[in-house]
């Protein structure tokens, strides 16, 4: 994601490493506590919720809008919305074999 500048849901992230984000995506928060943690040079605010929210004020609302996304109220209580150009979202496609994924939003290969 660093490397093609994008961010990417949970889901999404999941299933390209072959595993379920989990209900509301607690494998995924679980996965980037220990990112966090073991691994502080990874950009691991570029995981995003699959509803496209991040707390409020929080370190991730803050490296989103570094980075340029726009955050907004979300209508959710301590929940803020990210609000990013569609181009700058990393999407998988998958095709025969694990090295066939493409990335859809240019339409070039990773």
């Amino acid at each position: 994601l660093k490397k093609a500048d994008k961010v990417a849901k949970f889901s999404d992230i999941a299933q390209r490493a072959g595993f379920s984000a989990g209900a509301n995506g607690r494998a995924m928060v679980t996965c980037l506590k220990t990112i966090r943690k073991d691994w502080p040079h990874l950009q691991w605010w570029r995981a995003i919720r699959d509803d496209g929210t991040v707390k409020t004020k929080g370190e991730q609302a803050r490296e989103l809008e570094e980075w340029g996304a726009e955050i907004s109220d979300s209508g959710e209580e301590g929940r803020s919305s990210v609000l990013i150009d569609e181009a700058r979202v990393m999407i998988w496609e998958h095709g025969k074999g694990e090295g066939d994924a493409v990335e859809t939003a240019q339409g070039s290969t990773p």
